[in-house]
């Protein structure tokens, strides 16, 4: 038992620290090293470009399409972020150029609410007719059991 709760112990503080590294190698210590602000700099141009949609392939974001246009685009994102601009000031340059219609998942406020709720809506009325199609169903074929006299 004994041998069982030193094990578990040293599993996890294994686990803490690889948790730990992670967590370090994610806030960007040790930045100092050259090659690690460039790995933050795309860290962030990818986030930003998996965002926004590509105009040309229009089903694929920024970050996945291979269009020269795309390109270009990751490039600009690229640029203003190593100006100093935040990932949302970015998005609402392309907004300003594109219109809501580049932003991949479209901001929860006015008409875009729908996208929100339609599904939540849909699943609850699906979900009543169902519901009531069943109870339906039940009553009607005990009714014929009682007849038969099963």
């Amino acid at each position: 038992m004994r041998r069982i709760m030193v094990w578990g112990l040293v599993s996890l503080l294994i686990l803490s620290s690889a948790l730990a590294l992670e967590a370090a190698a994610m806030q960007g210590v040790g930045r100092g090293m050259p090659g690690d602000s460039l790995s933050l700099l795309e860290a962030r141009t990818s986030a930003v470009a998996a965002r926004l949609r590509c105009p040309v392939c229009q089903g694929l974001s920024i970050e996945d399409s291979p269009t020269e246009l795309a390109l270009e685009m990751r490039a600009v994102i690229r640029d203003q972020l190593a100006e100093g601009r935040t990932a949302e000031e970015v998005e609402e340059y392309f907004v300003s150029k594109y219109g809501e219609w580049v932003l991949l998942e479209p901001k929860p406020e006015g008409f875009n609410l729908a996208v929100y709720a339609l599904p939540i809506v849909a699943l609850v009325f699906g979900g009543s007719v169902v519901g009531l199609a069943v109870r339906r169903w039940t009553r009607q074929g005990g009714e014929r059991y009682k007849d038969v006299g099963v």
